[in-house]
């Protein structure tokens, strides 16, 4: 008696976690609390895991190791869907051993009551096991209410994602046409110099401002999505928040002809996107300085390409101040994502010391007044 109290008991508990953890993780549009969320201990023991893996086993490939790092979201969601299948199958199999006594066959052992289980949540109903007990009957009824409800909120779920990866990264693609490749702000100022649309920067701006909107709210909403990685070459959506915060930076600090207004506003919103996805995904602060070296290589990248520059030293205490107050939790999600990195932007051990023209940034002959020289390559 005191087992099969036992089993209800547990089987219930598995269940109401399992059920918990859809609803907060499908339904509930806001990241909830984590305690009892299943998803929330897969994603991060997974992950925790994953990019070791890809080291290890493609250590000098880095196409191959992008590649191994960019399945990983597919992956886990599967994981995610067979924990939850899995949960619900063995929670109901415990209550049904409990009540083993209200079948027909008797079903003694564990492995009859998980066929049962099986069964009913699949909604197979071949009948060589039947409920018999007002208990089993409705236990099976619920169960198979259960499938369903997974297989149709998993449904919408995966929709959801996809359609949010969507639109993320045709803002991605969109903004690594105007920032080079690898993208960095700099290339964003450059090339909207040597193509003439300087004053279609404020427009640039805001768009950023409606995109990184969306990444906040989708982000936080569903998590998942922070893990999905770009198709292409050097691009990610933090690298594609990095770059446009940078580029928004250096206007507001270095450079004079270009309108603030909506830069200023999205750099309000762009720190705050940092803070606020650092801080859901629990990663620490880390280290970002940039050197004295590296910004004046890229004013003379900018005076190079048309720009009226501010007095350096001025410039240069006002780009640390305001860079100071996202560049730390902008290079910890660079990091903890292993995305490529950028010219100011991740693991940059490789990177911060070449000179800013080493970055290829294509523009069409026509689009200025006369064809970029090699100046135009950041």
């Amino acid at each position: 008696m005191v087992v099969n109290a036992l089993c209800i008991v547990a089987g219930s508990l598995t269940i109401l976690v399992v059920l918990n953890d859809v609803f907060q993780s499908v339904i509930v549009p806001r990241s909830g609390g984590r305690m009892w969320r299943v998803s929330s201990f897969a994603w991060k023991g997974l992950w925790a895991l994953w990019p070791r893996l890809a080291q290890w086993l493609y250590g000098h490939d880095e196409r191959r190791r992008e590649d191994f790092l960019a399945s990983f979201a597919p992956f886990a969601l599967i994981v995610l869907l067979l924990l939850w299948v899995a949960g619900a199958l063995v929670g109901f199999a415990a209550i049904f051993w409990a009540y083993r006594a209200g079948f027909a066959p008797a079903t003694p052992t564990f492995g009859g009551a998980l066929y049962f289980s099986g069964t009913s949540l699949f909604t197979l109903g071949f009948g060589d096991i039947v409920g018999r007990s007002a208990a089993t009957r409705a236990g099976s009824v619920l169960e198979a209410l259960t499938g369903l409800a997974i297989l149709s909120i998993v449904t919408a779920y995966l929709f959801a994602i996809f359609a949010a990866f969507q639109s993320r990264e045709a803002f991605v693609v969109t903004v690594s046409a105007r920032a080079g490749r690898p993208p960095s702000g700099v290339n964003v100022l450059a090339v909207a110099a040597y193509a003439g649309t300087r004053g279609s920067f404020d427009g640039l701006m805001l768009d950023a401002q409606r995109w990184t909107a969306a990444v906040i709210e989708s982000h936080l909403a569903y998590p998942v999505l922070a893990y999905f990685r770009s198709t292409h070459d050097y691009q990610s959506w933090v690298g594609t928040l990095g770059t446009l915060l940078d580029a928004a930076v250096l206007a507001m600090t270095t450079v004079e002809e270009l309108p603030l207004g909506e830069a200023r506003i999205f750099y309000t919103l762009g720190r705050h996107a940092t803070h606020d996805l650092a801080r859901h995904f629990r990663i620490p602060r880390s280290p970002a300085a940039i050197e004295r070296g590296e910004f004046e290589r890229a004013c003379d990248r900018l005076a190079r390409a048309g720009y009226t520059l501010r007095d350096r030293d001025e410039a240069w205490h006002r780009f640390c101040d305001l860079r100071a107050a996202y560049a730390p939790e902008l290079n910890a999600l660079a990091h903890f994502f292993r995305i490529p990195a950028l010219q100011w932007i991740g693991d940059r051990t490789e990177t911060h010391r070449l000179p800013i023209h080493e970055s290829a940034v294509d523009i069409p002959t026509g689009a200025h007044e006369r064809e970029p020289s090699d100046d135009t390559r950041t």
